[in-house]
Formats: structure tokens, C-alpha cells, sequence
């Protein structure tokens, strides 16, 4: 099982911890996972990482779609991935419509046929087999539309790249599930259950027979973010878990579009994702951070003594058939070594 570091983003001040990434890199984990909402942005400090680092991978986790063209995710990409000596992953997601409505001012309308058209014309730059003509609802290459001067060619990289860059996705719905499974590498599910993997599992099976040519698990992996948190005190352990489960599931969204309620109620917590969210919506947060289930927390994360999170671990290990990587957020350096031997290739 390879094992990666997830940061998050940052809040007022950005100070990416690399001691513990430093740590991390000798220690032999696989990657570490920059992120973005609406302050520091992933894609500055997956370079800073990189600039600093020799053999981890750095993936973003993710670059939102919405903020960026295609091409300039494309161009993004394959700098980092040629300075960084083939080291980056290129991770995307639709974000939300909170932040791509409210902060990048653009539509969040028709999500998904973003997404897919924006991997589509990043793959076809990768591949750099000639100018690059994209013909989409969201897309065109060159823009012919309202405004366009009429002088846009077909362009090809001057760049070369690294076609094989991974591409993964932040799919938390069906249909996002099965786009992963059709165009990506990989997802990134932000909280799932290993004991009930095929909520998941099922949908990318269907994206492998669209794509076709006999895609399947061998060269897909389902890469999960974990939280660790270790002590004797599992009630204190779980607590901040159920900050962030109350706040996803809770206040993620609106009322009626909400993808992590959703998925929280497809793994059987229908009732209490409700009450969750009417509880936190109404201004009673911390109420809906009582509200949360223990046994939610402890399907999703990684808690205890060090005993406890190597026991846990195993029902984690035993869906290696689908989860080739464990993204796990950890604010605790001494849990390095005791993912590191639990989770060792």
C-alpha cells in the first residue's frame, strides 16, 4: 500500500510544514497532496514542495477546473512534472458552486461535462501528436464564439510532455465515480468506508467498460484521504473528525446539494446526515458535531493507540485490489513511523 500526506490548504498564513514532509521523504511515502479553496492555491505549493524534495511525488488534491483553462492546466502540469523530474500528479475536481460562483465568478452549471472536457483536451495536449482542435459544449479550440477576432489556430505544445503524467479526480457522486473510472487514474473519495467499498467501486467499473480496451482495477486506484489521530483518548481522537464530518456533511453546500451528506446517507447514516445538517444549517454547530456517530468516525479514519491504528489499518489493507494509495492527514510527526510500518509496500 503506498501512503501519501495530505496538507489541505492553508488558512492566513501559508507555511507548508516540511519538517514533517522532509520526514516523510526519507521515510519512504509515496506522495503528499497540496489543495486549494479560495486562499493559497495548490498548484505554488506542490512547486515549493517539489523545489525542495527529491524523490516524493506531489499531487494536487486538487487544482479546481473552473479557475484555470484546459490549456493552462495542461502547460501547469507538464512544467512541474519535467522540473520535478516526472514527480507530479495532476489531481482536479469541480469544487463547489459556494466557491467557483462566488469567488471565481464563473457558472458551477454543468460540472461534470467540465470536467470530462477538461481532461480530454489536457490528455490531447500530453500526447502532443499535433494541433490541438477541440469542438465541446464548455470548450473550444480555437474559440470561434461571441467576442473571438477570428485570428486562433490550432496550436501544439512547444513543451514537451509526459503523457503518462497520472491524472485523478475528486469524484464524490455516481456519475462522478463512473467519470473517473472512464477518463482518470484514479479519485480521490474525501471520506469512504473500506467495508463498503462497492459504493464506489461499482460506478468505476461502468466508467472502465465506457472507456473500454479492458480498463480495470490493475491501473486505477482508489486513493482515499484518511485522517490519523493517535492517542489513548479515542473520544478526543474522534472529536476532530466529527469537526470536519459536521462540517462537510453538515455545511458543505446547500441544503438540497450537498454531495457529502448524500454519500453519507449511501453508507447507512441517512437519519443522522439530516440531523446533522439541519442542526449545523440552523447555527447549532457544535450540537451537529455531537451528532455525529462514532461509527462513522471509525469507518472512515484511522484512531487510537498505535495498536489501535495498526488494527484498524487491516480492513484497509484488504482492498488493495482498489485502494493502491492512502492519502492520510496527519498533524501528529510521531504517527509517521507507525503509518509507515503499518502501511509498508
Amino acid at each position: 500500500m503506498k501512503v501519501g500526506l495530505l496538507l489541505g490548504y492553508s488558512g492566513k498564513k501559508l507555511a507548508p510544514p516540511m519538517d514533517m514532509i522532509l520526514q516523510a521523504e526519507k521515510m519512504g511515502f509515496d506522495s503528499v497532496w497540496t489543495a486549494e479553496a479560495y486562499g493559497s492555491d495548490a498548484v505554488t505549493v506542490a512547486a515549493w514542495i517539489l523545489a525542495q524534495t527529491t524523490r516524493i511525488k506531489v499531487g494536487t488534491s486538487i487544482m479546481q477546473v473552473p479557475a484555470r483553462t484546459p490549456a493552462n492546466t495542461a502547460m501547469t502540469a507538464m512544467s512541474l512534472s519535467q522540473l520535478s523530474g516526472g514527480r507530479f500528479i495532476l489531481g482536479l475536481g469541480a469544487s463547489g458552486p459556494q466557491v467557483v460562483e462566488g469567488w471565481h465568478g464563473m457558472p458551477y452549471g454543468q460540472a461534470l461535462p467540465r470536467l470530462r472536457e477538461c481532461i480530454e483536451i489536457v490528455r490531447e495536449i500530453f500526447a502532443r501528436e499535433g494541433p490541438v482542435s477541440y469542438a465541446g459544449e464548455i470548450y473550444q479550440l480555437p474559440f470561434t464564439g461571441a467576442g473571438a477576432v477570428g485570428m486562433g489556430k490550432p496550436l501544439k505544445s512547444i513543451l514537451q510532455a509526459e503523457a503518462s503524467t497520472p491524472i485523478y479526480t475528486a469524484s464524490f457522486t455516481p456519475a462522478g465515480f463512473r467519470l473517473a473510472g472512464e477518463l482518470a487514474d484514479g479519485l480521490f473519495p474525501v471520506f469512504m468506508s473500506p467495508d463498503k467499498i462497492d459504493l464506489i467501486s461499482n460506478d468505476v467499473e461502468q466508467g472502465f467498460a465506457r472507456a473500454g480496451g479492458g480498463k480495470t482495477f490493475q491501473e486505477f486506484d482508489i486513493a482515499p484521504f484518511i485522517t490519523v489521530q493517535m492517542g489513548d483518548d479515542l473520544d478526543a481522537c474522534r472529536l476532530p473528525i466529527k469537526h470536519f464530518l459536521a462540517l462537510y456533511v453538515g455545511g458543505m453546500g446547500s441544503k438540497s446539494k450537498n454531495f457529502y451528506k448524500d454519500f453519507a446517507a449511501r453508507m447507512g447514516y441517512e437519519d443522522e446526515a439530516i440531523k446533522i445538517q439541519q442542526l449545523y444549517l440552523s447555527g447549532k454547530k457544535e450540537e451537529a458535531v455531537a451528532a455525529v456517530p462514532d461509527a462513522l468516525v471509525d469507518e472512515i479514519s484511522l484512531i487510537g493507540t498505535a495498536r489501535q491504528i495498526q488494527e484498524r489499518a487491516e480492513k484497509w489493507l484488504a482492498k488493495q485490489d482498489y485502494i493502491k494509495t492512502m492519502i492520510c492527514s496527519v498533524t501528529q510527526p510521531e504517527v509517521l513511523p507507525v503509518l509507515r510500518e503499518v502501511l509498508k509496500d
